[in-house]
């Protein structure tokens, strides 16, 4: 059956991730923070966070303000948000394909609610998508399959007719078994030969 609908992942294929534990890392260098103990209290928090049930400010005195810093909660979001970088080749590929072939676009990603929320706005994302299952959302995060059963029926698309663009090799493989034809994203070029193969021609690829 033609495909009609796109599911996009963000991080690694659209932006840079958010908030991974390179941004983090650089975060404690910057800071000058323990980043054993940082990283310690992310994994504990990262999860519940990411589902929406901890919220920004919950997370940054657990992770950062528990005692005394010699910054602000503004300087430390800034540095957070300021992590996220576009991939422009993608995002112009994926805003092409929506218009060339008249698809329905849906992301479905992990992401915490204020930085999906700046990623969105900074980026521009509802340009072209039509409609986001992020995890903080949808208090559901891959690699729970129902998050891709929860994306169909959102998008009232059969999974027979979904093409799901993702750079994770696990999160491909669920999602494949739901039945959703997947591309496994590792750069721009081989995604475009990829997507031709199902018959998307790029017409910007140069």
């Amino acid at each position: 059956m033609p495909i009609t609908t796109l599911f996009l992942d963000v991080g690694g294929v659209l932006l840079t991730n958010g908030w991974d534990h390179l941004a983090r890392r650089r975060a404690a260098k910057h800071f000058k923070l323990d980043w054993a103990d940082m990283e310690d209290r992310h994994r504990l928090m990262f999860e519940t966070h990411e589902q929406g049930k901890l919220t920004f400010d919950e997370y940054l005195s657990r992770l950062i303000f528990y005692r005394k810093r010699p910054f602000t909660r503004a300087q430390f979001r800034h540095f957070m948000f300021a992590q996220s970088k576009p991939y422009p080749e993608m995002l112009e590929l994926a805003a092409r394909l929506k218009i060339r072939y008249r698809l329905k676009i849906a992301v479905v990603s992990n992401e915490s609610r204020e930085i999906n929320a700046h990623r969105i706005r900074k980026f521009k994302l509802d340009r072209f998508v039509d409609c986001f299952i992020s995890s903080c959302f949808v208090h559901i995060r891959k690699p729970d399959a129902d998050i891709y059963r929860l994306a169909l029926d959102i998008a009232q698309a059969p999974a027979r007719q979904v093409l799901y663009i993702e750079n994770t090799p696990m999160f491909v493989q669920i999602a494949e078994g739901l039945g959703i034809r997947s591309i496994l994203h590792t750069d721009y070029e081989s995604t475009c030969a990829k997507l031709a193969s199902f018959g998307f021609e790029n017409e910007g690829q140069t």
